[in-house]
């Protein structure tokens, strides 16, 4: 629940609501030759879309740990510090289960060493800038990845074309993306982040994701190019960016990262947090079932 002051601005504390849990589960997820090459709506080009994202997982989400973990020493707020830490956890599940997937990926012949590689640059370039403002960066891609997650989770048309060794990953990805929405951003606002800032790394980072997210998508297609159709490719367009298109259909939920009251839990969507919670579970790997080996704090 929110709280405001007299003066009609958020007090600093969390606002996630008291009914979710912000706690990383490792799941284990294996793949091999039961996963199809185009594993999403058998299609060349949204596969290898979503290959392209799941490289920039590991490396992206390490970036925004570091950016949350920089002010950790600043948050005065009990609860908030408990949910950085199941932030910071649940991305290093993230990254280890998205690890596998890329090699699944590699072992497919994609670039995905050399993807990493030129991440790391990008990211290196990133990290020189002032810590508040990596944060307002991590705020706006936690927006993105948190819009995304919601129509993932709302739409059953997306879900049903993912292949059942696919789906798994990215649904219990979007569970937890949706739990921890607003950490990055409970904690911008409470070292002082400003409107401006997170309205400028928004458009920054929006427009940064766009061009990596495109570059490596484009090298996959090229060195699996002996498939390239025409007709796949217009189709896997028209899927992401048409009308009511997987990507297209989230611009009014991006737009409203620009309200100035804006808060990631404007839109209470727990309810599909306890839903897939629910399911995900049988997919837990058994050496998994009871915890968690490892973590990142």
């Amino acid at each position: 629940m929110r709280v405001t002051t007299q003066a009609g601005k958020q007090s600093n504390v969390s606002h996630t609501p008291d009914n979710v849990a912000i706690k990383p589960q490792r799941m284990g997820f294996e793949f091999g030759q039961q996963v199809p090459r185009y594993w999403l709506d058998n299609s060349y080009l949204v596969s290898h879309t979503m290959n392209a994202l799941s490289v920039l997982f590991p490396e992206g989400e390490q970036f925004f740990v570091d950016s949350v973990r920089a002010f950790r020493d600043q948050i005065k707020d009990p609860k908030l510090k408990e949910e950085v830490r199941g932030f910071i956890g649940q991305e290093a599940m993230h990254s280890l289960e998205h690890m596998a997937m890329n090699q699944h990926v590699r072992d497919q012949g994609m670039p995905v060493e050399e993807m990493e590689r030129d991440l790391k640059v990008i990211l290196g370039l990133a990290r020189q800038l002032p810590k508040r403002h990596q944060l307002a960066i991590t705020c706006a891609l936690e927006h993105i990845t948190a819009m995304m997650a919601d129509m993932l989770l709302e739409r059953d048309d997306v879900r049903e074309d993912m292949h059942e060794s696919m789906r798994p990953l990215w649904v219990w990805h979007a569970v937890e993306e949706t739990e921890h929405k607003a950490v990055a951003y409970d904690v911008f606002q409470q070292v002082g982040g400003t409107y401006a800032e997170r309205a400028f790394y928004q458009v920054f980072a929006t427009t940064a994701l766009g061009i990596v997210a495109t570059w490596y998508t484009g090298r996959m297609l090229v060195k699996d190019r002996k498939n390239f159709s025409v007709r796949d490719a217009a189709k896997g367009l028209w899927r992401m960016w048409g009308k009511n298109g997987t990507f297209s259909s989230l611009a009014p939920a991006w737009a409203e990262y620009f309200k100035p009251g804006y808060h990631p839990w404007d839109k209470d969507n727990s309810e599909l947090i306890a839903r897939f919670k629910a399911e995900i579970q049988q997919y837990i790997a058994p050496q998994y079932q009871k915890g968690n080996r490892r973590t990142l704090q």
